[in-house]
């Protein structure tokens, strides 16, 4: 069955408001939707990234964050199996970012022969 990444992508500002309960709460909405991927054999793996300026790796170098060009975080990742790209973009509506403004970037996995 071929493998998705979902790319979950956040506007840090939209969380900038939220209580620590709201936090709490949307962390259980995350807890909520991993479970159900898992009940339908649909999760493989994922985590999330941690909220802090990362490395731009280039040919010409190193490049410290934040990036200003960029107004989204990647703020983690889904592996999941789906049987096409419809059910893989149909299991992301679900996600607790969508709540938020964020996104869900879609991308197959490409099986790379050994």
């Amino acid at each position: 069955m071929p493998r998705y990444m979902l790319l979950i992508n956040d506007t840090p500002a939209d969380y900038a408001d939220l209580s620590p309960q709201q936090i709490e709460e949307l962390i259980g909405r995350f807890m909520v939707w991993t479970r159900s991927l898992q009940e339908k054999g649909k999760h493989l793996g994922g985590e999330k990234l941690k909220d802090e300026p990362g490395k731009r790796v280039t040919s010409s170098g190193v490049v410290d964050g934040p990036f200003a060009e960029t107004k989204e975080i990647l703020g983690g990742y889904y592996l999941i199996e789906a049987a096409d790209y419809e059910e893989a973009a149909e299991l992301s509506r679900e996600c607790p970012s969508l709540e938020l403004g964020g996104s869900v970037d879609v991308r197959e996995i490409e099986e790379i022969p050994s």
